[in-house]
């Protein structure tokens, strides 16, 4: 596989945006990476091969807080978060995309997808948290946790992939709420892909099932019933690839 070096850019705070970027046909893609992940994960890197024997273009970003970018992981939050990703749209894309978010990137492309339409032309979603802050964290705390983040500003979340524990803090959670998609219809003029294990942990298969009953058009979900939140087995790449291979094929999506 070739190799690439990671570029930045600076935003207007100061702080950097770390990247890798492969040339190729269009639409590209764009990952959108998870909470407390990066850009050197299992499935941005089977993205990377895809599109190296594709021929097709790649992008591959860390936000704030995150991999080879700089600033605090609990500094961030899901309107940072959104702004690096629209900064990577607005400098680094031309014409529209498919974007692939896992996790809370599947939140943020969403958002994304909403704030920059011209740049969207296919969303493939995979466990996508959606409101996770809400839903999927503040929901399930016991009121003593709540307790914490309100009174010291955070609670350290264990974590069952050897990267934590890590922080949950109440900017997090408030801001979070500022962001809220699954409370109304979410209008999305494009293919809408999604894919969800069912034996996932962290997102519920019922959570994907509330989002593609508010999503617009006809969304796609394929639930993987041995799948795992991180969908990062040989089999599930291959759904991933499969399923962009799917989309780009069908030719429904909107072309530069």
């Amino acid at each position: 596989m070739t190799q690439f070096q990671i570029e930045r850019f600076i935003r207007e705070d100061g702080e950097t945006i770390a990247y890798l970027r492969r040339g190729g046909k269009s639409p590209g893609i764009v990952w959108f990476g998870g909470f407390h992940s990066d850009m050197t994960g299992t499935k941005a890197q089977a993205l990377d091969a895809w599109a190296e024997a594709t021929g097709r273009a790649y992008l591959r970003f860390d936000y704030f807080g995150h991999g080879a970018s700089s600033g605090a992981f609990s500094d961030g939050t899901i309107t940072r978060w959104l702004d690096d990703a629209l900064a990577v749209l607005d400098r680094l894309c031309d014409g529209p995309q498919v974007f692939v978010g896992s996790s809370m990137g599947a939140w943020i492309a969403l958002l994304a997808a909403r704030a920059r339409p011209e740049k969207i032309a296919a969303l493939l979603l995979l466990a996508p948290a959606v409101d996770f802050t809400e839903a999927l964290i503040w929901a399930r705390m016991t009121p003593d946790i709540r307790r914490e983040v309100m009174e010291h500003g955070q609670w350290q979340r264990p974590s069952a992939y050897g990267d934590g524990p890590y922080p949950i803090t109440r900017a997090l959670i408030e801001d979070g709420r500022r962001h809220l998609m699954l409370d109304a219809s979410i209008h999305v003029d494009c293919p809408v892909h999604i894919l969800q294990g069912m034996q996932d942990p962290d997102v519920p298969w019922q959570h994907a099932l509330k989002l593609v009953e508010k999503l617009s058009g006809n969304p796609t979900l394929t639930l993987i019933k041995s799948g795992d939140h991180r969908l990062s087995t040989p089999e599930d790449l291959g759904r991933l690839t499969h399923a962009l291979d799917a989309t780009l094929a069908e030719g429904t999506f909107r072309n530069p």
